[in-house]
């Protein structure tokens, strides 16, 4: 189990002797400017005016599912005539199966949280929570804090960022909160939570902002605020307020050994949320932006070798046939640094960005591509969640085997592609370059995830179609000087940019 402990830190402002002589007014200005910089907000006396203020608007969220359990095995049969058939009479049904073999039903229950959204259109009113907590829930029920409940109906879900939206009909007017800033939320920040964990509802707790973007590996979105306020099983759905009483986040996940809270929580910040809650809201939907591309991480060998002068950017591994991004001119190879206006300092931003881009929007992106910047247009398309083109593999005659290579500077032994090699590494038709047949485990292409199987399409961005032309483009980097190659690789997963010292 992963203990946390607490760490206590003293701040003293400590300022150095005077060794020369010096003006009352410059040194009054000295130490005011020395306090003002040590000053921070207070911590609050007390939680209870904001909680008060807050917890008419949070609500409990009750889910019922049927299940249905499975049968259990036939009864024996038995040959017409058989002395057995009268004993097991009673035991049959009139298709010749046991009645024990029918199917029973129960109702399953789960308890989550959510709150009521400051938004409202002919009676209706809307709720927050998490997909989670409403996935495959047959009844939704939704408990205010004065035990009142309402049934309500699914607006619409989101099962990338994990957010859904219900609907309850009411001529009262229910409390609600807006949603707040989470853009301006810093790490250590004061946060408070609300939530039903355990079934305990209305339950306040509070702490700090953690830290913030965090990635658990939970959607191609991550980008979570953690927190240390005690969030447990129940509190899922539930809001993450700031000091003005605004949603800073939807608690969604923790970290837990034991399945209880040990400091460590997680919410969706309001900068992901509140646009996907409108558009579920307006559309019952998520319409997301797509640009065609696959990424990869810039990492500084890679950064190196392209010559830029630092890891940033998502580096574009390959670009999809009649996607936006191929009508627009962009290539294999090209770091994107910025998209809109907006600042690719790493990988995983990308996604985020390009899919809160309104679809048809004409944008700009600058690339890094041969050392240099450049611009181009690019107008987003609609990204498809059900349906995805696979293209066909174009049947190739089979092609003379090439003499195989050892390609000593990069440790790997490499060979032309034909029949017997597709059929060993089970590779596609259409694919072009050389392959890995071995890989000296002491090299430097192993240590960078090289394996037998992987293809090499291009070496420093110019395509090979042979062990020849990889080792010749190798012996051009050497010669030149280069400590590493950019190779193009085709494995398993697709396309990817390996950056490989040079030996």
């Amino acid at each position: 189990m992963a203990k946390m402990k607490k760490m206590k830190t003293n701040i003293f402002g400590v300022f150095p002797r005077q060794m020369v002589v010096m003006s009352v007014l410059v040194m009054v200005a000295f130490v005011g400017q020395g306090i003002q910089m040590a000053s921070a907000k207070a911590a609050p006396e007390s939680f209870a005016d904001l909680a008060a203020k807050l917890l008419p608007a949070v609500v409990n969220i009750s889910t019922t599912q049927v299940i249905e359990s499975q049968p259990q095995q036939n009864m024996p049969q038995f040959p017409p005539g058989s002395p057995f058939q009268d004993f097991f009479k009673d035991f049959m049904d009139k298709n010749g199966k046991g009645k024990g073999n029918k199917r029973h039903k129960r109702k399953a229950t789960s308890l989550g949280s959510g709150f009521v959204l400051d938004y409202r259109t002919n009676g209706d009113a809307y709720v927050v929570t998490n997909n989670h907590v409403i996935k495959d829930a047959d009844e939704v029920h939704v408990i205010l804090q004065d035990d009142t409940r309402m049934k309500a109906t699914i607006v619409g879900r989101d099962t990338k960022t994990d957010l859904a939206v219900l609907k309850v009909h009411t001529d009262r007017k229910l409390a609600s909160v807006p949603f707040g800033d989470s853009t301006k939320s810093r790490v250590g920040d004061w946060i408070v939570a609300i939530g039903n964990p355990f079934g305990l509802g209305g339950t306040v707790t509070a702490g700090i902002v953690s830290a913030r973007g965090r990635n658990i590996n939970s959607g191609p979105y991550d980008d979570f605020i953690q927190t240390d306020a005690s969030i447990n099983r129940g509190n899922s759905g539930g809001p993450m307020f700031n000091m003005n009483g605004e949603v800073v986040g939807i608690n969604t996940a923790i970290y837990s050994p034991s399945g209880g809270s040990v400091g460590i929580g997680f919410a969706i910040p309001s900068s992901t949320a509140a646009p996907v809650i409108r558009q579920l809201i307006d559309h019952g939907q998520v319409q997301r932006g797509w640009l065609g591309v696959h990424i990869q991480v810039v990492t500084k060998s890679i950064a190196e070798n392209l010559g830029l002068k630092k890891a940033e950017g998502a580096l574009v591994a390959s670009v999809v046939e009649d996607g936006p991004a191929a009508a627009s001119g962009i290539l294999a190879g090209d770091v994107i640094l910025q998209f809109d206006g907006k600042k690719v300092s790493e990988m995983r931003k990308l996604p985020r960005i390009v899919a809160a881009t309104e679809v048809g929007k004409a944008v700009t992106v600058k690339v890094w591509r041969d050392g240099a910047m450049a611009s181009l247009k690019v107008t987003i398309a609609k990204l498809d969640d059900q349906t995805a083109a696979i293209p066909a593999n174009a049947v190739r005659p089979d092609v003379q085997r090439e003499q195989s290579q050892d390609v000593s500077q990069l440790g790997l032994k490499l060979d032309g592609i034909n029949s017997s090699v597709k059929n060993q590494f089970k590779l596609p038709d259409n694919v072009e370059g050389a392959v890995v047949m071995d890989v000296d485990p002491n090299g430097p292409a192993f240590a960078e995830g090289v394996r037998p199987g992987d293809i090499i399409s291009e070496v420093n961005q110019q395509k090979v179609k042979s062990p020849s032309d990889v080792k010749t483009q190798v012996e051009k980097a050497v010669a030149s000087g280069k400590r590493s190659v950019l190779l193009l690789i085709q494995g398993q997963s697709g396309f990817r940019f390996v950056a490989v010292r040079l030996k």
